[in-house]
Formats: C-alpha cells, structure tokens, sequence
C-alpha cells in the first residue's frame, strides 16, 4: 500500500511537470494575445473560489457548514467595501467564531 502511495504521488508530480512544460514548449517565443492572457490570468481565482465552494459546501450539498458560510460572506462583504485584506480576514474569523458561539 505505501508502494502505491509512493507511485501516486510521484506519477502525479510527474502528470504535474509535463502540463507545466507543454505551456512555453507549445508557444515558444510567441507573446498570446491580450484576451488569452486575459483568461488565464483569471483561471487561478476561479479555481480557488470552485474549491473553496465544494469544501464549505460539502459533497453533494447535504454537509453545509453556517458559520464558516458566515465567514466567507462576512469576508467577501469586507472586501467588496474596499477593506484591507487583514481586516477582511479578521472580521471572517470574529463571524464564523460568533456564529460557532450562538448556534452551539
């Protein structure tokens, strides 16, 4: 089992490598156009914000977490308002720690 493991994540650093090579070997020398860079300038937040969404909202939905939905919503509020980052992260940890309190 450990052998497997091992195979796993060596075969996934390996998968991982070749897809970051393909990138510069495919384009070469060539700049992308704006609208290309563009898009992928744009897919890591997208990727986060599926993940992050699919680990609050648990498999298929059933598993919902309020307060930590609380803290990502007081969060994003603080943010939309144009507060500093750190702000914005305190007042996600005091939402979810005050919602952990009141729905005990």
């Amino acid at each position: 089992m450990m052998a497997t493991l091992w195979l796993a994540i060596v075969g996934a650093a390996l998968v991982n490598l070749a897809i970051k090579a393909a990138g510069p070997a495919l384009v070469g020398g060539r700049t992308l156009p704006p609208w290309v860079r563009g898009v992928i300038a744009l897919l890591a937040p997208a990727l986060l914000a599926a993940l992050i969404v699919v680990d609050v909202f648990g498999p298929g939905w059933s598993t919902l977490n309020v307060p930590i939905v609380g803290g990502l919503a007081g969060s994003g509020t603080a943010k939309l308002l144009r507060a500093p980052i750190l702000l914005a992260v305190v007042i996600g940890v005091a939402t979810t720690a005050l919602l952990r309190v009141l729905l005990r």
